[in-house]
């Protein structure tokens, strides 16, 4: 059995991790670490009583790298980099949830992030964990950068499209809409019921969100050309789920079921990709608590625009189910295995 570890426990991506790993056939949760008073897991979470027998507690790199194979960093910007050098130097396998080692330039990290880097170094090894695009360089990895949720629904829905450079590089609209949990589980009065819950649809860093240079690299990776989006986030009062609509200006005429034909072709045999058929869009109460990203589009044909709509889970496919679906890789595990 695989010994996992997860620092973070106790945020939404931690808690999202333990009800995932609690099914997989090939691992066993061994360490959890939070920044809170020591507890037992069941008395943090309820539901795992009698599911799993242990503490929660601030444990140190050190000690969690002594109990464990394979750490999750469930933590938040700016603090994985201070334990991901000490696992790895143990000779773990480090999977994070940040954003710490996604962006390659330093100088673009510390811009957006506004501190310094503190292990640059690591940065050309760590693997984006997109499995649908790098699932080769996944496979032999030790430290994978896991996706943010907005560049998963986004980068996904792109990626067929500047791939075989059907579409414009300079003018991409992301129009994205998320569900609270997507803000995490620290209190705030912006995310307090009371301001959320009836008649509250907003956005948010219009232009400005963190995950932009994230969604502009891969991009550009995939076109072979700079690309700088236009990004726009909104938060919605339900729980979870990230609704994604993208606009593309196209480079040839073509319809709808020809730019689906052409999505096929790209993920077919990618299980957590579904592209949807012609008429059919996505909605986010099919994807929640799923792996699953759900594709759908509309092409104008007269305005040489698609319309690429996607729909994901972002506690699932947008963090810790495609965290899980890289370790499944990286082990040589079934891809599916807990998902």
């Amino acid at each position: 059995m695989l010994k996992v570890g997860i620092m973070g426990s106790s945020g939404y991506a931690g808690e999202e991790l333990i009800r995932i790993l609690l099914k997989h056939p090939e691992v066993k949760i061994t360490a959890l670490a939070a920044k809170i008073e020591k507890t037992r897991v069941s008395k943090l979470y309820p539901w795992s009583n009698a599911m799993l027998d242990l503490d929660v507690y601030d444990m140190s790199a050190e000690d969690v790298g002594k109990k464990t194979d394979v750490v999750f960093l469930a933590l938040p910007h700016k603090v994985s980099m201070d334990f991901a050098p000490v696992l790895l130097k143990q000779g773990k396998k480090v999977i994070d949830l940040s954003a710490d080692f996604r962006i390659k330039d330093k100088a673009v990290y510390e811009k957006w992030y506004e501190i310094k880097h503190e292990c640059p170094g690591y940065l050309k090894n760590a693997v984006y964990g997109l499995p649908e695009l790098y699932r080769k360089d996944v496979k032999g990895a030790d430290l994978i950068a896991n996706p943010g949720c907005y560049p998963t629904s986004v980068i996904l829905g792109c990626a067929p499209l500047l791939k075989k450079k059907m579409a414009e590089t300079d003018c991409i609209i992301c129009d994205s809409k998320s569900g609270v949990s997507g803000a995490g589980r620290t209190p705030s009065q912006a995310l307090m019921f009371t301001e959320i819950a009836v008649n509250s649809f907003r956005p948010y860093k219009v232009n400005f969100h963190r995950h932009m240079p994230e969604i502009d690299q891969e991009l550009s990776i995939l076109a072979g050309a700079k690309i700088e989006v236009n990004f726009i986030p909104h938060l919605v009062p339900m729980e979870r789920g990230i609704l994604s609509t993208i606009y593309l200006k196209l480079t040839k005429k073509i319809n709808t079921k020809e730019a689906l034909e052409i999505y096929k072709d790209f993920y077919k045999g990618e299980y957590f990709v579904r592209v949807l058929e012609d008429g059919i869009l996505p909605d986010t109460k099919n994807v929640v608590r799923s792996n699953f990203c759900d594709i759908g589009m509309k092409v104008f044909p007269e305005k040489s625009l698609a319309v690429v709509m996607t729909a994901i889970d972002n506690l699932v496919k947008g963090a810790s189910g495609q965290a899980a679906q890289n370790m499944n890789i990286m082990y040589g595990f079934d891809e599916k295995s807990g998902l």
